[in-house]
């Protein structure tokens, strides 16, 4: 199962081709799954691997005795090698691997500002990934805490999580070809979906949701598949970005958000000219709040996402609690960074253009998840408005 989804990563997601340089970030916990995939990588002839690795149980003891001074002078936690990779060219592949509620005890400013450093530190790698320069690839791995978190009573929680995803990642068979056909099928939903050319999108669902989502004039639909790369692992999302100046409404979340290891939950998000002017969690307000505050262009939406109420890993019904898995179980907006993939032509257009356009040049991004079993989305289109989901499923 491993060795499949090794291949998966290594000659699916990325396209490791002989020579090429690769970049993986990681937690210590995951080593010997890293092994496994360094030895497969240079059978390939990928002789230049850099190792990013981490210990966040390190990490966690460092967050939670040291000021915000000390946090802002420690090396730990800068993140210059990503550039350096990044003048490489290099494709990059970070591993998911949650370790849940371990920061629950750490002051929330603190993990926003090792977070902060880190996007900050690595300026190169974020403006080669948002326009398409450089191969990445986020992928889920399971470790013993997380699996036992999510199957308690199993006798065997790291082989209960893998056979699920496995599933998920529709190891069985060929994985590659699997995802190719996957893939293609995706092209020709977002090929209605560009041909209708959706204007506005009309968010109702039973938890209140009453949202209004204006779609730029030559903005694009895509998947997770970048040219001959698939940037998340497992993906069942076709999203675009919208244009930020025009958001107006409520929308309600539908699955806990955990954001730096710690959990944001029952939150809603009020909207006027795009910005959000109001907002309230039963559990995590006080991240939230760090979230919206954290840079100007964290109070206006990057993202729109569909994916089906019946997806396979909304099927699970298991809250994974990663947003990585989650978001792909459900509809979902993100907050902050908008992608210039989605824009006709995008990566050559300069900052004025762009948010004339209203794409969010915000440096971070954070999803959320929306999607209900009764969800509806209307859309205005070029020939009138109309149903593009009903009962959480695509209708197109």
């Amino acid at each position: 199962m491993e060795t499949e989804y090794i291949k998966l990563l290594v000659d699916g997601c990325l396209r490791l081709q002989k020579g090429n340089s690769l970049f993986i970030s990681y937690d210590k916990i995951n080593n010997d799954f890293i092994e496994k995939l360094v030895s497969y990588a240079k059978s390939k002839g990928i002789d230049d691997i850099y190792l990013d690795v981490t210990n966040i149980f390190q990490i966690h003891d460092i967050l939670k005795t040291s000021t915000l001074d000390e946090i802002k002078d420690n090396p730990l936690f800068n993140s210059h090698m990503w550039d350096k990779y990044a003048k490489k060219k290099a494709s990059f592949l970070m591993i998911c691997s949650e370790i849940p509620n371990l920061m629950t005890d750490v002051d929330s400013d603190k993990v926003a500002l090792k977070s902060k450093i880190c996007l900050e530190t690595k300026p190169l790698y974020r403006e080669y990934q948002g326009k398409g320069i450089i191969p990445w690839c986020i992928a889920a791995v399971p470790n013993k805490y997380w699996a036992d978190s999510l199957f308690p009573d199993s006798k065997d929680s790291m082989q209960e999580f893998w056979n699920v995803l496995s599933n998920l990642c529709m190891l069985e068979g060929n994985a590659v070809k699997n995802w190719d056909t996957f893939l293609k099928s995706q092209e020709k939903k977002k090929e209605k979906l560009n041909n209708l050319e959706i204007s506005k999108l009309y968010y109702s669902n039973s938890l209140g949701t009453n949202l209004e989502v204006a779609i730029p004039e030559k903005a694009r639909w895509q998947n997770a598949e970048e040219g001959d790369v698939i940037v998340n692992i497992p993906s069942y999302e076709i999203f675009t970005t919208p244009d930020y100046h025009q958001t107006n409404g409520i929308v309600y979340s539908s699955k806990p958000l955990i954001y730096n290891g710690k959990i944001i939950d029952e939150f809603y998000l009020k909207f006027e000219k795009g910005k959000v002017i109001d907002f309230k969690a039963k559990e995590g307000e006080d991240i939230l709040k760090e979230i919206l505050e954290s840079e100007k262009g964290m109070k206006f939406l990057g993202e729109a996402a569909l994916v089906d109420y019946d997806s396979p890993i909304s099927k699970t019904n298991i809250c994974f609690n990663t947003t990585l898995l989650d978001e792909n179980a459900s509809c979902h907006l993100a907050l902050g960074m908008g992608f210039l993939e989605c824009i006709q032509d995008g990566i050559k257009k300069t900052p004025e253009e762009l948010d004339k356009i209203g794409i969010n040049k915000c440096q971070n991004h954070v999803d959320f998840m929306i999607g209900t079993k009764d969800m509806q989305i209307d859309a205005d289109t070029k020939d009138g408005r109309i149903t593009i989901m009903k009962n959480g499923n695509l209708i197109i």
